[in-house]
């Protein structure tokens, strides 16, 4: 963020509160708040109607939700030229807002064809497709603007209380859900969703005000739009092994995410045969995750990402996860595969994805937005498809979980490699930068 902003008035009680658990100076605090709220509503409304999609995924089965991880890949490539022709001829001031809105108005849609307790399932199908890759597009393209505002020292000190933000959110969504489903019932949680993504639009315009009150010729040279063809990302990763290095990295997230999803279906289909009973669960491995996530980003992130750097967050997860996997293949039962999925995902939020989002903070900004969102999303997707493909046709040879869990703890050995090869690169740029 540019060093002649303004000092910040008074600071809010959430402010002081954050400036005691993260080294926050005076003229950076309007910003982080502005940025943490936004955060959290936009997590919230995603993660209050997460559930739902994963009730759809048990409700039409795990061949069907392979299938359709298909058409989300596709959904994901397509929607890239798509960003890429808004990014280069509208201002970021009317595409991020407009973004929330969309989201927002899905939702109420969605809730208008779910009412009463009868889900479609050509409904269910398109809502799951949808959701699929908007929760990856929202999230880059949050972060995509936030290496705007900060440089890559703020970012070490400060994404980790900004993602708390978000954890916080992906905290109180699903806990909500949890204890009201059975009350306001789906179309209920789908409404709710879709409000918490309004107040995220207020904390977006906030967000934006703040930039804009840069010096003028700074604000205007990065308000305008950034040009270029539709497909300059995917040039990107072409041209440049560290990029082509992160989207293995990404890959190699995706296959164990995929492993474990799956493998959370058969075991929650076969535990819970009532669909509420599913979302509830669903909804409470949810918001237990976000309470692990939320105290670590908080507590441990930049204070880990300050003292050991960006390797630290890249592999130490990615090594526990190989004994993860290996505990759950010599057991193969619901209370381990809880307890991998769960630490998975609370370490993947608090450490692997500010450590992910750091290692872009040293490339220039077309790439940031573009670049790095072809990688978020049509990448991430396409692995998800490949994977869960790969995944059933395990299952059709006849494969055992327990052997499919060695396989991923061999997949997350090499993902530990490739994210230690991406730290160093990223530290000998960051060098070079400063």
């Amino acid at each position: 963020m540019a060093s002649n902003e303004k000092p910040a008035g008074e600071p809010s009680m959430l402010g002081r509160a954050l400036s005691r658990v993260a080294t926050i100076e005076p003229r950076e605090l309007s910003a982080v708040v502005a940025a943490f709220l936004l955060f959290f509503f936009m997590w919230a409304g995603y993660f209050a109607v997460r559930p739902v999609r994963e009730t759809i995924g048990t409700i039409i089965g795990r061949d069907q939700t392979a299938d359709l991880w298909i058409a989300t890949s596709i959904a994901s490539i397509l929607i890239i030229p798509a960003y890429g022709w808004i990014v280069a001829k509208f201002r970021r001031s009317s595409f991020l807002p407009g973004m929330y809105a969309l989201v927002a108005l899905v939702f109420v849609a969605t809730a208008l064809a779910f009412r009463g307790d009868h889900i479609d399932p050509l409904a269910g199908k398109a809502f799951y497709v949808f959701i699929s890759v908007v929760n990856l597009f929202i999230i880059s393209v949050f972060w995509s603007f936030l290496l705007e505002l900060f440089d890559s020292n703020q970012s070490k000190r400060l994404f980790g209380v900004i993602a708390a933000g978000g954890s916080a959110g992906a905290l109180a969504g699903p806990l909500v859900s949890d204890v009201s489903v059975s009350h306001i019932g789906t179309s209920g949680v789908l409404i709710l969703g879709a409000l918490l993504f309004v107040a995220a639009i207020i904390c977006q315009r906030v967000l934006l005000r703040i930039w804009h009150d840069r010096a003028g010729t700074a604000r205007r040279e990065d308000e305008r739009p950034l040009g270029g063809n539709i497909i300059a990302g995917v040039t990107a990763i072409l041209k440049s092994p560290y990029i082509m290095g992160i989207a293995v990295f990404v890959f190699f997230i995706s296959t164990v995410t995929t492993l474990l999803y799956f493998e959370q279906l058969r075991l929650v289909e076969v535990n819970y045969p009532d669909i509420t009973d599913r979302t509830r669960i669903f909804a409470r491995f949810d918001w237990i995750v976000q309470t692990l996530t939320v105290l670590s980003q908080i507590f441990l992130t930049g204070r880990i990402a300050k003292k050991f750097g960006v390797i630290a967050l890249v592999t130490a997860v990615p090594l526990v996860m190989v004994g993860g996997f290996l505990a759950l293949a010599a057991t193969g039962t619901l209370g381990v595969l809880a307890l991998v999925w769960i630490g998975r995902r609370a370490m993947e939020y608090a450490f692997v994805r500010p450590g992910r989002e750091m290692l872009w903070s040293p490339l220039d900004k077309e790439t940031k937005y573009k670049a790095k969102n072809t990688v978020d999303v049509p990448v991430y997707r396409g692995s998800d498809a490949i994977v869960a493909q790969v995944n059933k046709a395990m299952e059709g040879a006849g494969m055992a979980p327990t052997s499919i869990a060695a396989v991923g703890a061999g997949v997350a050995l090499m993902w530990a490699g490739v994210g230690w090869w991406l730290g160093k690169r990223y530290e000998a740029m960051a060098k070079q930068g400063g």
